[in-house]
């Protein structure tokens, strides 16, 4: 049977009113998953819901502000968090990917305890799809990666725990989103961790640093593509901070650069993806760019060629 976003918005709406009693939190980043569960939420329980944007330091190029300035527009009442010095010291020394998923997703859970203790809230409401738990493990099911927010909650946890979204595929949420009028369908995914873990190895403030203006020299020049009919959209596309330097020269000086890898991948579910065949003038001119505007900083770029499975679509 076909999905109908406008059935299950009636119905989630419904099925809310009667789970949600008190105030409840949402961590809104702004992505898909996140967005559509808190007008959900909002539209069923009103200013009962508090949401938060949390900055963690591993947020995209300017994508703190823009984010602000969609969700107050969207009627949420929104409250802004500055929390980078708090993830920068937790997460300093670890390199295990899924240490830092679980470190991610439990200081974001101790972030939120310590404001719904502020507001009296008893309910966390989580942007949680099917992939994430799926892939997170759990009973018979090997654990792929711990999505930060299945694998890093807390077994202490004092909120109830709200998951509106939590049966449905990447596609059904889009849809959900048309539905809704959220204008945030069409955006590509961005990992809960955020920029975390796509820098393997340390994320370090200054690593941050260097893989955000890499993904923001993807996105824009992919964006520029796809305007230019050069391209159809990769459904998810950004760049890997890897934890190697290679010899390189800048001027006439031998010298040690970093290597960022380019990742873009078309898929409809996220269970299952293929690269995307992109055109060698496009890597040409994402190479140049990441080049020129991270000097003395990165001297190579590589192109992952990798489907899911065996890979996954993000490195960690």
């Amino acid at each position: 049977m076909a999905f109908k976003p406008e059935k299950f918005i009636e119905e989630k709406i419904a099925e809310l009113k009667e789970q949600v009693k008190g105030k409840a939190l949402i961590a809104c980043s702004g992505g898909v998953d996140s967005t559509v569960a808190a007008v959900l939420v909002n539209r069923a329980v009103g200013d009962k819901l508090i949401s938060f944007f949390v900055d963690t330091g591993y947020m995209r190029k300017n994508e703190p502000q823009q984010i602000k300035e969609m969700l107050q527009d969207k009627g949420l009442n929104l409250h802004f968090i500055d929390a980078r010095e708090e993830f920068y010291g937790a997460l300093k020394g670890i390199e295990d990917p899924e240490k830092k998923r679980k470190i991610i997703g439990e200081k974001f859970i101790r972030i939120f305890e310590r404001e719904a203790n502020k507001v009296n809230a008893d309910y966390l409401v989580q942007g949680t799809i099917a992939p994430d738990w799926i892939e997170s493990g759990g009973g018979l099911r090997d654990t792929i990666k711990s999505h930060h927010n299945v694998g890093g909650l807390p077994k202490d946890m004092k909120m109830k725990l709200v998951e509106p979204l939590r049966d449905l595929y990447k596609d059904e949420v889009r849809k959900v989103a048309r539905a809704l009028g959220v204008p945030v369908a069409e955006r590509q995914p961005f990992p809960g961790p955020g920029l975390a873990i796509r820098i393997m190895g340390e994320a370090t403030p200054e690593r941050a640093d260097i893989v955000r203006e890499a993904c923001f020299i993807v996105e824009d020049e992919i964006d520029k593509a796809v305007a230019n009919k050069e391209i159809e959209r990769p459904w998810q596309y950004f760049a890997v901070l890897l934890p190697v330097r290679t010899v390189g020269v800048h001027g006439d000086v031998r010298a040690y650069g970093n290597t960022i890898a380019v990742r873009a991948v078309s898929s409809l579910d996220a269970m299952s993806a293929d690269y995307s065949k992109m055109p060698h003038e496009v890597l040409d001119r994402i190479s140049i760019r990441i080049t020129n505007e991270l000097k003395s900083k990165v001297n190579r770029v590589v192109y992952d060629i990798t489907n899911k499975p065996p890979a996954t679509v993000e490195w960690e």
